[in-house]
């Protein structure tokens, strides 16, 4: 018997429907040394069963209410495997560019499965990206997204773009601020930028992405400075560059 075979792993399944949570229970009694730590109907509930059980691999389906498999697995880190099982299959691309193990279409045969756990097991213990590289990688091209995933502990919070009045940077984390309350996310500046659509929101500083939609005004400060005061009384920082950006913005929208 391998070391592989040997091994007792924790798996979670998350997928909405429940007859598709019971066809991997089924399919994974022929592996005795996977046991199901946790089943999950939604991806808040994934988060959560993630930092409580640490399962070793997770079967993940990638449309699901609030959260998508994407999201999750942006949130729950990398450093488990984790084999896409979903009915569609043109998620397919995304999900290897996000590094998944594998990538099962429903109805799921035995012989895709086994070798899909068998990969797994392979994959145990292997460096994987970033959180920041699998969003950007589960991004479409040319997507800029429509809402931002940031995750306290096991509480989740979905902010609409729109909602988004400005970012921070704080080393390799950006504060989110939305409706009067800031929200840390462990993402740089930079990718969070790359994630915004340009004709909404613009770098005006090397620490701050605005909203245009809430830049009531711009002041003088200092010699080559000036700030942009927001419709909340916000006042940040604008850079040279950055309100040569801004302004040719606004002159656009005028």
């Amino acid at each position: 018997m391998s070391a592989a075979q040997s091994r007792k792993w924790k798996a979670l399944i998350v997928d909405d429907e429940e007859l598709a949570r019971h066809i991997i229970c089924e399919l994974l009694e022929a592996h005795p040394e996977i046991e199901v730590a946790a089943e999950c109907c939604n991806g808040m509930e994934a988060v959560k069963a993630v930092a409580e059980h640490k399962p070793n691999l997770i079967f993940l389906d990638v449309q699901m209410p609030k959260l998508t498999g994407f999201d999750v697995l942006e949130l729950i880190g990398t450093e488990v495997p984790v084999i896409f099982v979903t009915a569609y299959d043109q998620f397919a691309m995304r999900a290897f560019d996000v590094h998944a193990v594998d990538y099962l279409l429903k109805p799921i045969s035995k012989e895709r499965f086994d070798a899909a756990v068998e990969r797994a097991k392979g994959r145990m213990g292997a460096q994987m990206p970033t959180a920041e590289m699998l969003s950007a990688a589960a991004r479409p091209p040319q997507q800029f997204v429509e809402r931002l995933v940031v995750k306290d502990g096991t509480r989740v919070t979905l902010i609409p773009v729109g909602k988004l009045d400005y970012a921070e940077a704080q080393d390799d984390y950006v504060a989110l601020a939305s409706a009067g309350k800031k929200h840390l996310k462990q993402q740089t500046i930079t990718g969070l930028e790359a994630c915004l659509d340009p004709a909404s929101f613009v770098r005006i500083h090397r620490s701050y992405i605005v909203n245009l939609e809430r830049v009531a005004r711009i002041e003088p400060y200092g010699k080559d400075s000036r700030l942009a005061i927001l419709a909340d009384g916000s006042r940040l920082p604008v850079s040279k560059a950055g309100y040569a950006r801004l302004k040719a913005l606004l002159d656009e929208r005028r």
